[in-house]
């Protein structure tokens, strides 16, 4: 009897032991059918906003933040791009940190490529984490400042190298005062196109800012256009156009008065340089539904469609000849374009070749200064 308790302890014993075991295979096949993240990634793949992966061993998707899945990194499961799942299986086998650039295809047919930085690093002892970042605007920041500054030195190099000339053909013709007061007219506005330019980029520079507008205040629309027209008065008289005005009740917005009437100044000049004389150049402002509108119309060589996208952009200019003709720098719709965008707004623009265009500045109405605008009163500002 002795004998038979202790061979059934031990048979207990042993059985005890097989399940023991055998629970602890199980637990270990479980781990490596369903992976356990390590405690708190979760919320450091939310808090970081970056395009960020998890993947296994076997290159399977653990994790994907919300702007990796809209950059199309993650599909199905798995890594869209095999260049990512090289890097991860570089970084699994090393063991260390590796970041490279990649123009990794996208969209429907992936015919289109987009610029990425990835950095891959192993998370803890099975795991890789792929943070990516798009470059695709930093790339596009990198172009326009290339192109600024070749513009920048193009342009400058006409009007500095005009006034050099002018200046050394001064003192030979010193005993000739037609020559001379012929060159210092010349001189006069060259001087005069250097100091526009200069502005111009210093008022462009101030524009794209991130603080231009830290303090804003409530701007009164209809004072801002009646000033601008001010400013155009007498280039508008020389040339015979008439400029009109139609004000609106309740036109007041938050921002910069200062900024809002280089704008609209910007565009009163544009339509008189490029208006026939004997013309009129009509603003108006309207205020619907929340937005302030001023319209800028004018009767002249109007814009052809495939130029109409460019015409906002710097130095851009629809007729070269005719820009310098008229002191154009190519500048200022650009400024236009920021002044609108950092007031909220929008420039938009309708033009038809022969017969004019309509520049329309929109900016949201200041909300202390909401109402109807539906009484109007028309002003010839001739």
């Amino acid at each position: 009897m002795l004998l038979a308790l202790a061979l059934g302890a031990a048979i207990g014993s042993g059985a005890t032991v097989l399940v023991v075991v055998a629970e602890r295979r199980a637990a270990r096949a479980a781990a490596v059918v369903t992976p356990h993240i390590p405690d708190g990634v979760d919320q450091v793949l939310d808090a970081m906003g970056s395009a960020a992966v998890v993947v296994d061993p076997s290159g399977n998707v653990l994790r994907a933040s919300d702007e990796a899945k809209a950059l199309e990194l993650v599909t199905d499961g798995r890594l869209t791009h095999r260049a990512l799942d090289d890097l991860a299986i570089e970084v699994r086998q090393s063991g260390e940190p590796v970041g490279r650039d990649y123009q990794l295809s996208w969209g429907r047919f992936g015919d289109t490529t987009r610029p990425m930085y990835v950095r891959a690093a192993p998370l803890g002892t099975r795991f890789i984490v792929l943070i990516a970042e798009d470059r695709s605007e930093a790339e596009r920041l990198e172009e326009v400042r290339r192109d600024f500054i070749a513009n920048i030195s193009h342009e400058l190099k006409t009007p500095i190298g005009a006034v050099s000339l002018l200046a050394e053909a001064l003192e030979p013709a010193a005993d000739e005062p037609d020559r001379v007061r012929r060159f210092a007219t010349r001189l006069s506005t060259e001087a005069a196109r250097l100091a526009q330019i200069t502005s111009d980029i210093i008022s462009l520079s101030r524009l794209q800012a991130s603080d231009v507008l830290n303090a804003p205040s409530e701007v009164s629309i209809n004072q801002v256009v009646s000033r601008a027209i001010e400013q155009n008065r007498v280039t508008a008289e020389g040339r015979g156009i008439d400029l009109v005005l139609a004000r609106a009740k309740h036109a007041k917005v938050m921002g910069d008065a200062q900024t809002l009437e280089v704008a609209v100044h910007n565009l009163i000049a544009n339509a008189i340089a490029y208006s026939p004389e004997g013309t009129r150049v009509g603003v108006g402002i309207d205020v619907d539904d929340g937005v302030v509108s001023i319209a800028v119309t004018d009767q002249g060589i109007g814009i052809a469609p495939e130029d109409q996208d460019r015409v906002f952009e710097r130095f851009f200019r629809v007729d070269p000849a005719r820009a310098r003709a008229t002191g154009g720098t190519g500048l200022g719709l650009s400024i236009v374009k920021h002044a609108a965008q950092n007031h909220g707004g929008q420039v938009r623009l309708w033009s038809q070749p022969g017969r004019g265009s309509t520049f329309t500045i929109q900016l949201p109405q200041a909300a202390t200064d909401a109402g109807s605008a539906a009484d109007r009163t028309n002003e010839g500002a001739t």
